[in-house]
């Protein structure tokens, strides 16, 4: 039994001493075979060895074994020998032909760069020992089959060096095909050399950027360059594949708007790919066809728009207004949307420089929807129109004097895009020269004078009442609306707090009242206290706020605009305007207010005061008691 036992103790320990030795002996590996390439086109074998001893940059040897060879072997390249190759390999890896890449001391690879039908065969990596004990395999093999080249190119129509307008759409398209009895598959990318910047290169050469465009890969899905997954994604690029004759495939790009970046060289590459037995797709083949140059003509470089008339118009209040817009050098073959829009800056009566507000008074989508901007009565008072390819007009049927200020058309182009998105960005926008619109206007003269009438004093409870004289001087008849406007009581100043250096008094902002417009119509806005206003004569009106709350102290003034009617009968503001000097309303106490502070204080001492005689009285009146009772 005891030797049974020693017996499987020495066995175990034989077979753990021969695992530990093959855990640490040397492994050779390659690609799992048999490696199907094609003929003209490279081969990439990897070898990479393990588990040795000594130094950590190894030596390789490459072997073929052909096929018609007889099972000869036959040296190929070796990492430290010069003359290892055998006569057939001699000359190709003399002119780097055929060469070995090290990826580091361990890893190299095999490159064959132009495979031969006569390198199909079995090739073998061998490593040269350097164990203290020859444990291992020291090579591999792996076998590569060397199939025919059958992939063709083609294109049906190139480029031509005539400059193509922005916004334009190209076509380009490629034919490609293989015939292998492997399966195989086809993949087709189109791509652009260099770029407006490479064509700009100075007297140091021009430097060539290559991007991708978009490609059909071998899984036949459509993938966009880097720099194109955008214009994939917005429709502007696209691949299509259609079926062409002998079986080839026609693959078609589409441009939909080119851009100035679009300018370069056109090239469509086409390669063949196979599923290695490790699972793994490698490319066997490659063609690369020049499609021809593109040049793209920039939309700046023609593009102009002019409005007229020219200079200034003066015309007469309540005639007619007509401005026009005219775009030019728009290029005929190319579908482009427009969006002009007219925009106004200044008026007469604000005297707005070069640097005042613009704003807009219409415009007209690519659509040919018009909408107006701030004055929204314009939409009934004008209109803005196409009047041909290329001119739109903008007309006032019956000018006002807020219509003065200087005019300009802005024109956004959408090159290419006829019916753009809300969120595509114009391709160019250029604006016209401004057109002034001075109004004939007559001199009107209005002053106002706001007073408080005499009476008793105002108490929180009263009624306020504001009277606002108004005198307006013109030629014409014309009406006055008014406003009345409240400023807060101002706090007062001590003298004795205000400092050498004061800082400028904080003006706010007043806060409206009511409105009496110009047709009698009148508004009341936001207060605590109900408010009325009303005529009393042609001159004088007045603005009433009934049981006045302390919210209600202010300084009130009255502020009145000229309204007068052009021969057409509609009314508009001359812009002539005054405000009144600022009355002071103040609100005092009531008498019942003041009697309340007396009468609480009076009532509280009387309460107090009784309280103490009864408690005087009650306590006089128990000690005497008490006094009856002891002498019982």
């Amino acid at each position: 039994m005891r030797t049974m036992m020693a017996s499987m103790k020495t066995a175990l320990f034989v077979f753990l001493h021969w695992v530990l030795q093959c855990a640490v002996c040397r492994d050779v590996t390659l690609p799992v075979g048999p490696l199907h390439r094609v003929a003209g086109f490279s081969l990439s074998l990897p070898c990479a060895v393990s588990g040795y001893e000594g130094p950590r940059t190894q030596d390789f040897e490459w072997f073929l074994y052909r096929e018609d060879g007889g099972g000869r072997q036959m040296g190929v390249v070796s990492t430290r020998d010069k003359g290892f190759p055998y006569f057939p390999f001699q000359s190709r890896v003399q002119n780097g032909e055929v060469r070995v890449e090290r990826d580091s001391g361990d890893k190299v690879r095999l490159v064959i760069q132009r495979l031969r039908p006569e390198d199909q065969g079995k090739f073998e990596c061998y490593t040269p020992s350097t164990d203290s004990t020859y444990q291992g395999n020291y090579s591999a093999t792996v076998i590569v089959k060397v199939i025919p080249d059958t992939l063709q190119i083609s294109y049906t129509r190139s480029l031509t060096s005539q400059p193509v307008p922005e916004g334009a759409e190209i076509a380009l398209t490629c034919s490609a095909s293989i015939r292998s009895e492997q399966l195989t598959h086809l993949s087709i990318m189109f791509g652009k050399r260099g770029g407006v910047e490479g064509s700009r290169s100075g007297a140091g050469g021009e430097v060539s950027t290559v991007r991708e465009i978009i490609s059909i890969d071998n899984m036949l899905g459509v993938v966009p360059g880097r720099t194109y997954k955008t214009r994939y994604d917005n429709g502007d690029v696209t691949l299509e594949k259609r079926n062409g004759e002998a079986g080839q495939g026609v693959y078609v790009m589409k441009i939909r708007a080119v851009q100035p970046d679009d300018t370069g060289s056109y090239f469509c590459e086409a390669s063949q790919w196979i599923l290695d037995p490790d699972r793994s797709w490698q490319k066997i083949a490659q063609r690369t066809l020049d499609i021809g140059n593109l040049t793209v003509q920039q939309l700046a470089e023609s593009l102009s728009v002019a409005s007229s008339p020219k200079g200034e118009v003066t015309p007469q209040i309540g005639s007619p207004v007509i401005l026009t817009c005219e775009v030019m050098g728009l290029p005929s073959e190319v579908k482009s949307g427009l969006l002009v829009q007219w925009m106004k800056r200044g008026s007469v009566s604000s005297n707005v420089g070069p640097g005042g507000v613009e704003v807009e008074v219409a415009r007209m989508s690519p659509d040919g929807v018009v909408s107006w901007g701030d004055d929204l009565s314009r939409s009934s008072g004008g209109s803005m129109e196409k009047v041909a390819e290329g001119r739109y007009s903008l007309k006032l049927f019956s000018a006002r004097p807020s219509d003065s200020g200087v005019y300009r058309c802005v024109v956004s182009v959408f090159a290419g895009r006829s019916n753009p998105g809300r969120s595509t960005p114009a391709t160019l926008t250029q604006t016209s020269e401004g057109v002034g619109l001075n109004m004939k206007t007559e001199n009107v003269l209005i002053s106002a004078v706001a007073q408080l009438p005499r009476g008793p004093l105002l108490k929180r409870g009263s009624t306020i009442t504001l009277i606002c004289n108004v005198t307006v001087t013109t030629t014409s008849p014309a009406q006055a609306q008014v406003k009345w406007l409240r400023w807060p009581i101002p706090e007062p100043v001590l003298k004795m707090e205000r400092s050498p250096v004061s800082d400028a008094p904080v003006v706010e902002k007043p806060t409206l009242i009511a409105t009496l417009m110009y047709d009698g119509v009148a508004k009341i806005f936001a207060n605590g206290s109900e408010v009325s206003i009303d005529r009393l004569s042609a001159v004088s009106y007045r603005l009433r706020v009934h049981m006045a709350t302390m919210d209600d102290q202010g300084l009130y003034a009255c502020q009145v605009e000229a309204w007068k009617q052009d021969p057409h009968g509609s009314w508009y503001d001359t812009q002539a305007k005054a405000e009144s000097n600022r009355v002071t309303v103040y609100l005092y106490a009531r008498a019942a207010d003041l009697l309340l502070i007396p009468l609480v204080v009076g009532v509280s001492s009387a309460l107090f005061v009784g309280i103490v005689i009864i408690a005087a009285v009650t306590c006089c009146f128990m000690k005497r008691l008490a006094r009856q009772r002891a002498r019982k």
